[in-house]
């Protein structure tokens, strides 16, 4: 299984996200579509993250089932021939402009998770790590607002992560999987405070 990967079509100004989990027969075949939409082309490989990302969009869209861990594989794959067959798009086996459109999904925000290091990325804020009581603090919110379904038990685990980037997409916020100042201050916590709870 390979990654999935993001190919921006310079000539259209589009995206293209094409996986390659069958080897080379595959690769060849995205190089092929890709090349029949426009000559000039790069390929940019997307981070687990934001393949997890697409994997959460389509469980959440009801055609995939399998698990949200950012490995794209063949159920990852069947899963997204179905929504754009059950939508009425083009079966291009890729993740194009109109399918990420109509999955409610931004290529730039796709590209954007590229730059984190993995699911964690959450648990600090401008490079100092959350004390617990600091944890404690964002999962108690996240929970007030519906998004975190966890104890508040100051453990940055995977539903912690999945519930601060849903609440950044909520309410309009980079989709960056990160605790920033401006982020805590639309969840209404003082992030002065939650600063303070840094180590």
């Amino acid at each position: 299984m390979g990654n999935f990967r993001i190919a921006a079509i310079a000539a259209a100004a589009g995206l293209l996200l094409a996986p390659a989990f069958d080897g080379r027969e595959a690769q060849a075949q995205a190089q092929t579509q890709t090349q029949a939409q426009a000559p000039v082309s790069y390929v940019q490989p997307l981070s687990p993250q934001a393949q997890k990302e697409v994997q959460r969009q389509l469980k959440e869209l009801g055609v995939y089932s399998g698990a949200v861990d950012g490995i794209w594989g063949r159920d990852s794959q069947e899963a997204l021939e179905r929504f754009q067959q059950t939508r009425g798009l083009q079966v291009t086996s890729n993740l194009n402009q109109a399918t990420l459109a109509t999955m409610g999904l931004k290529p730039a925000e796709l590209l954007s998770l590229g730059d984190q290091t993995g699911a964690m990325a959450g648990r600090d804020v401008q490079g100092r790590a959350l004390k617990p009581e600091a944890v404690r603090t964002i999962q108690g919110r996240l929970k007030q607002l519906g998004l975190y379904a966890g104890d508040a038990d100051g453990i940055w685990g995977d539903s912690t992560q999945a519930a601060l980037e849903r609440f950044q997409r909520d309410r309009g916020l980079q989709a960056s999987g990160r605790l920033d100042p401006n982020t805590l201050t639309t969840m209404g916590l003082d992030s002065n405070v939650v600063l303070a709870q840094t180590r």
